[in-house]
Parts: C-alpha cells; structure tokens; sequence
C-alpha cells in the first residue's frame, strides 16, 4: 500500500472536516461538531492552524491539525488538535507515519514540547502514545468556556 505524508491544502479541507466529524462518531459525539468548511476555510486562510494529510490513491485517509502554541514553562510548543485515520486504514502503519510527520514538522520548527489530549478510555489511542513514549499528565483537568 502507497501512502503518502503532505502538508495539507485549501482542497482538502473538506476531507479534513469529514475526519474530525468520524472521529467525533468514534467519541459518541457527533452533535458537537459545529465547525462548518467556511470556518475551516476561513482559519486556513488565516494560517490559524496547518494540518498533514495522509494519501492513498488520491484520497485522504488521515490527518494532523495542529498549530503553534505556547508555554510559559518550556517556551514554543505545537498542539496537536486532532490526529485522526479513517477506520478502514487504521492498524496498517498509517497513523505511525503521520504522527512521525508532526514530530518532524515539531522540530524543524524548533519546539520545546508538543501538547495534546487523548480520552481516558480510548485504549487503542492510549497503547499508540505509549509505544511511541508520551508522557500522561493524568492530574491536569481540561477547562473551557464556550461561547454561542
């Protein structure tokens, strides 16, 4: 199976929103997704965020989104906002890849850390990080506001 890693582009933004909204099936929260292709359109233009896509036959199969952030304890950091692979591709090495291709996009930006957040009971998620040596800051609670 040829699979390629690129930086994404404006035409793949709707195959990007399609991920995120199978991932948020995955989640059993399919409802949230609020964000519409204009709103993604419109913060790619506005180089709110950058993403990676993983190819296969020309169709995206797989996706990074990330940006830059920062911490005060460590200097420049990349969050990975989501990292998603269509079902029908996961466990062949294709999530390995692109996550690979944002730990390289991390340092050829010459971060200190990068940053996200894994659900407490989505073991297949958790077994990947861990074999790939991230580390749980299990003590931390995620805080939000949500504006209408």
């Amino acid at each position: 199976m040829k699979i390629s890693i690129r930086k994404a582009r404006q035409k793949d933004l709707s195959a990007i929103l399609n991920l995120v909204k199978e991932l948020a099936e995955y989640e059993k929260a399919a409802d949230q997704v609020l964000a519409t292709i204009d709103d993604y359109e419109q913060a790619f233009r506005e180089h709110v965020f950058e993403s990676q896509v993983a190819e296969f036959n020309g169709q995206v199969i797989g996706m990074t989104l990330y940006y830059m952030s920062y911490s005060t304890w460590r200097g420049k950091m990349l969050y990975l906002e989501d990292f998603v692979i269509s079902s029908n591709f996961r466990n062949k090495g294709v999530g390995q890849m692109l996550f690979d291709a944002f730990i390289e996009e991390a340092r050829s930006k010459k971060v200190a850390m990068v940053k996200w957040q894994v659900l407490d009971w989505n073991q297949p998620a958790i077994a990947f990080y861990e074999k790939n040596k991230a580390i749980f800051d299990k003590g931390w609670w995620n805080v939000k506001i949500f504006f209408d």
